[in-house]
């Protein structure tokens, strides 16, 4: 268990050193109020259930658990930590606390861009509506701290400013362009849309494959040749991208964000037109007869009676015995495909160590990167074990199969170097041993943190407190 240093409840990030912009006037028609709480007032069962989100208020850094992570994305923020979602309440916390944000001073600091931003707060899509696009993405992660002071809600998935949405029948809407850029990329324009298939996209806004493009780093979905994890493999090659080179192998990497429409939609929910609502945002009827979406989301089983009960006939306890066989599957095949991937690099490290060329080394790097990134789609789906377990499955049969070709040629290539004993893995049983292995300073990265989390983030919350007062 990895606790952090939690300074603050869900109030505000914001940025040290940033120019205060104008007080953005949230009360004036046409302009949309961030808030959370500005829509408690018409829909308090929706506001008080997103609340709800709160309850999971523990970290759990998932590389305490798996280690053979933190040789996977070596050289790479989800070495430092790879910690579980909590809900939507905590999205800014999430983001400010992992030490995969750095721990910057000023404005210019730290090591991530402002795109980080993207998926945690409506205030990205309202600064995107006063500054454009390139005015929101260009920076540093620290440039704009102050400006981003909401966590996930309202105004991320519905048209706040809309009458319906003041009136009790609020419209669905996505709030980044580049999401509905995304959308039209695979012929399915938002506005075209059914009301089911728009359920599921404002969802997609975040819970997608993305990655970092151009000079301002800016968000782009690798959906132009389709959203399957062969299709946007091929997408990336065509680009020549890598989010970055592996610290041991110096393969060129792709990470996986958290593809969970992409391989929702191939599942066999998604087959069936059963959307994200229908599992994770039941409809609840009050006493009084009224009904209203439950926005505590959550896992389906904890609400079986709302959920899962109304399309399947099985007893609770059958469907969990279900999910658990099939999450054990999966997590065997993840394990089998790591200890492959995590011998390959290794093994691709003392390749290079005895003077094999880049002539040499691409093709393996290539069945390395390829292998990896299958392994990191399957496990970075949050639910996949539910939402598509034989997508899952098959995905992590290709990535043993790709590993398994990369260390084949590596086998070769090294007896050709002269070396035909075994490649020696370090100690990497437990996470500290493996970020040593990697010769990663821990201490100095917590002591950042710490020193960021205890001055900057108050500043950045005075200036949003400040801002906000005037709406």
């Amino acid at each position: 268990m990895n606790k952090h240093w939690i300074i603050s409840s869900v109030a505000a990030m914001a940025i040290l050193g940033a120019a205060s912009a104008p007080a953005f006037a949230a009360s004036e028609d046409g302009l949309m109020d961030p808030r959370n709480q500005a829509y408690e007032q018409d829909h308090p069962d929706q506001y008080k259930s997103w609340k709800q989100t709160s309850e999971s208020a523990e970290i759990e850094d998932a590389l305490e658990h798996d280690p053979n992570m933190v040789i996977m994305w070596a050289g790479y923020g989800f070495a430092k930590d790879y910690n579980k979602a909590r809900g939507h309440f905590y999205a800014l916390d999430d983001v400010r606390q992992t030490l995969r944000t750095g721990g910057p001073t000023d404005a210019k600091s730290g090591p991530m861009p402002m795109a980080c931003w993207s998926c945690k707060s409506p205030d990205v899509a309202r600064i995107i509506d006063e500054r454009g696009e390139d005015g929101y993405f260009d920076g540093k992660w620290a440039r704009l701290g102050a400006e981003i002071a909401n966590p996930i809600g309202c105004a991320d998935c519905h048209d706040t400013r809309s009458e319906n949405f003041k009136n009790g029948e609020p419209a669905l809407a996505l709030t980044r362009p580049y999401v509905e850029r995304a959308f039209e990329a695979i012929g399915k324009k938002f506005e075209d849309q059914s009301r089911l298939d728009k359920q599921a996209s404002v969802c997609a806004q975040c819970h997608v494959e993305y990655y970092f493009t151009g000079p301002t780093k800016a968000v782009k979905f690798p959906w132009d040749m389709g959203t399957q994890v062969g299709e946007m493999e091929t997408y990336y090659d065509a680009l020549n991208f890598k989010d970055w080179q592996h610290a041991v192998s110096k393969a060129p990497m792709l990470k996986a964000q958290h593809p969970g429409y992409e391989t929702w939609r191939d599942g066999i929910h998604g087959k069936n037109g059963v959307v994200c609502v229908d599992c994770h945002m039941p409809k609840v009827t009050k006493e009084d007869g009224t009904v209203y979406t439950d926005h505590k989301v959550g896992n389906p089983l904890d609400r079986f009676e709302d959920t899962c009960a109304n399309c399947h006939t099985q007893s609770k306890d059958q469907l969990q015995g279900i999910v658990s066989t099939r999450k054990a599957q999966v997590l065997n095949m993840k394990l089998t495909a790591e200890k492959q991937i995590v011998a390959a690099h290794f093994e691709a490290g003392a390749a290079w160590d005895a003077g094999a060329t880049e002539e040499e080394m691409k093709p393996i790097l290539m069945d390395i990167r390829h292998a990896q990134w299958r392994w990191d789609y399957a496990i970075a789906s949050h639910g996949v074990h539910m939402h598509a377990p034989e997508v899952a499955l098959e995905v992590l049969g290709t990535s043993v199969d790709k590993a398994a070709d990369a260390r084949t040629k590596l086998i070769r290539l090294l007896a050709k170097k002269g070396i035909t004993e075994p490649v020696k893995i370090p100690d990497i049983s437990t996470k500290e041993k493996a970020q040593a292995a990697l010769g990663m300073n821990m201490d100095k990265m917590n002591a950042d943190k710490k020193h960021f989390l205890e001055t900057v983030v108050p500043e950045w919350e005075k200036e949003a407190d400040a801002r906000e007062a005037k709406y």
